[in-house]
């Protein structure tokens, strides 16, 4: 059992391939208003439009497909539920298949099928995002893009330096809930038989010592942080200086002809 494998959101692959190279704060934007322009696309062509740019994105990034794509597997319990619920409970269009009190209609197959791509790509963008963007580079990216509004009093350095732990620990939240895991099988325990009752009653075990490891080591990095003088953003100098460079402005111009394509794909259709 690999949970430190099999979700990539959170984790970050060093490179020197174009996206890594974009600068943080053209990464988000793009990443932000992308996933507006995925839950707001609703025909096939936009679709088809919004999974080429992810796929475009893998491969300009230097990733593996199927090391982004089975970043989806915790998820695909998620997904095969919301698919079911919409198929169920939606009983419009023509009727497709009936079976006692079961009725599938087009409807709810089309409604599913929606639903599901969209979590399927939000998935891969957020995966891109944290694939190749560092989280000290987030961190600046973020603090970057909310600076504006410290002029009204919004902790923009404290938003996302918090915003940036939290990506950072998921790796490591991960790794710990596999370690507890693997420690509870060796002392017999079992996740995978049983019935449904049993199986939830199994997490128990394996949940409490995780909040557990997790406030303990909250309060180990807030002592650290203390101890080495953190007192916010006020007055904070970088080591490190956001560069914004030639192929970010053509990132946000694509971004634009991007967002117009399915605006108006969207309203013509």
């Amino acid at each position: 059992m690999s949970l430190l494998g099999n979700i990539p959101i959170g984790q970050y692959i060093a490179g020197h391939s174009p996206i890594h190279r974009l600068d943080p704060r053209a990464k988000l934007v793009f990443a932000f208003v992308f996933i507006i322009l995925i839950f707001l696309a609703g025909s096939l062509l936009s679709f088809l439009i919004v999974t080429a740019v992810c796929l475009i994105g893998i491969l300009l990034s230097r990733l593996s497909i199927m090391y982004v794509l089975k970043g989806l597997k915790p998820a695909l319990w998620f997904i095969v539920l919301t698919i079911l619920v919409q198929v169920l409970t939606n009983q419009q269009g023509p009727l497709l298949f009936s079976w006692r009190f079961i009725e599938i209609h087009m409807q709810g197959v089309q409604e599913a099928s929606v639903v599901s791509a969209r979590i399927i790509l939000l998935m891969v963008i957020a995966s891109i995002l944290t694939l190749t963007t560092s989280p000290i580079q987030l961190t600046d990216g973020l603090e970057s893009l909310f600076s504006p509004l410290n002029r009204f009093g919004f902790p923009a350095h404290e938003l996302a330096l918090m915003m940036s732990i939290s990506l950072r620990f998921i790796p490591t939240l991960l790794e710990e809930t596999e370690k507890i895991a693997k420690a509870q099988i060796s002392r017999g325990a079992s996740f995978s038989s049983g019935s449904i009752g049993k199986r939830v009653m199994g997490i128990v075990p394996l949940i409490v010592p995780l909040f557990v490891q997790s406030f303990r080591r909250a309060e180990d990095l807030a002592l650290a942080m203390e101890a080495r003088g953190y007192r916010g953003g006020e007055g904070r100098t970088k080591y490190r200086k956001l560069v914004w460079k030639t192929s970010d402005t053509g990132l946000i111009l694509i971004l634009i002809i991007l967002s117009g394509i399915l605006m108006y794909l969207r309203i013509a259709v």
